[in-house]
């Protein structure tokens, strides 16, 4: 039996509809709270939910909420989004990446994970077996004590290195998925370290079908990103808009190098949108309607010019690659 576990339960792949395939629409991570860095904490459900609201008026229907336990996801508004919007949410299982365990754990955790004081004290001290427990919890039963399942579950390394304590995180996570599932995400610094997360994710026995890729897109290499297609995982370039890494000409080069392979059926594409000012309704930025209004035309035009068929792979990237990437296969 196939499925898709959103907020709002099971769903068949193909109700998921065009989708963002990495996102975060409300949360308050501990590290950057701590040290006042305003911009990024997408504190105001109210103002996300606007976001949320241009991004369906265009004809989107589904979000991939990216936000791990570790960075202050607000599980509950983000709920009440997909409700009164009526839109498909996707909840994150799992961790993400070791400098931000130096945040405090917040007070209603505690029960739930025990009395640690922050993320790294939680992650060293307990063991892969009980973050295992912990990441299938959270699918099985619901994030953070809710009955809002995930429907999948990620781990993130750092730039141009693996902690042990990211690694330790990563097999749990591998582990969680054997259990449940359920289908895997990444986070890579910078787009570093994916060849590495593969060599311990084969030590795993997993099946890299079930994987995506984060940040592919900061890392604009075109063998690299060959090397990781072969695999026969998803690769997710997901910081559409963010000029201040690249042009989108690069982003876009990247992908139809990819496409030229043969590897199109493997590509996501989402705008990792986390900062007040990436939003229109909390700071005037481009917002989440950006890639599906302003960004798709343009690929379609490009990719026209150059011989594809613009179209068909927005179908791919937006529709047909996230139901398959995002599928739970008993």
């Amino acid at each position: 039996m196939s499925f898709i576990r959103t907020l709002k339960g099971d769903i068949q792949p193909g109700e998921l509809g065009f989708t963002y395939s990495h996102e975060h629409i409300v949360c308050r991570p501990a590290y950057w709270a701590e040290r006042g860095e305003d911009d990024l904490l997408l504190d105001d459900k109210e103002k996300s939910q606007l976001d949320v609201q241009d991004f369906k008026k265009y004809g989107g229907r589904s979000i991939v909420d990216a936000t791990a336990v570790d960075y202050g996801r607000d599980v509950q508004a983000v709920k009440a989004i997909s409700d009164e919007l009526d839109l498909h949410i996707v909840g994150t299982a799992g961790f993400n990446k070791s400098f931000l365990w130096d945040a405090q754990i917040k007070e209603e955790l505690k029960p739930i994970i025990g009395n640690y004081t922050t993320y790294a004290e939680w992650i060293e001290k307990s063991s892969i077996n009980a973050l295992t427990e912990f990441v299938i919890r959270e699918v099985e039963e619901g994030l953070e004590g809710t009955p809002f399942k995930a429907g999948q579950v990620k781990f993130g390394t750092g730039y141009n290195r693996i902690t042990p304590l990211e690694e330790k995180t990563l097999r749990a996570v591998a582990r969680a998925h054997h259990e449940t599932k359920a289908p895997m995400h990444s986070h890579t610094e910078a787009g570093t370290m994916g060849l590495e997360q593969i060599e311990l994710l084969k030590s795993e026995g997993v099946d890299l079908q079930y994987m995506s890729f984060g940040h592919m897109d900061r890392n604009p290499d075109p063998y690299y990103h060959e090397q990781v297609a072969k695999t026969g995982a998803f690769l997710s370039f997901d910081g559409i808009a963010k000029i201040k890494y690249a042009p989108e000409s690069t982003r876009i080069q990247c992908i139809l190098e990819l496409v030229n392979k043969g590897y199109e059926d493997q590509i996501l594409v989402s705008g990792d949108t986390a900062r007040k000012t990436y939003y229109k309704h909390y700071d005037h930025g481009l917002g989440l309607e950006y890639i599906i209004a302003k960004w798709v035309p343009r690929f379609i035009d490009d990719a026209n010019r150059q011989g594809f068929d613009g179209e068909k792979l927005i179908q791919k990237f937006f529709v047909d690659n996230p139901a398959r990437c995002f599928t739970f296969k008993k």
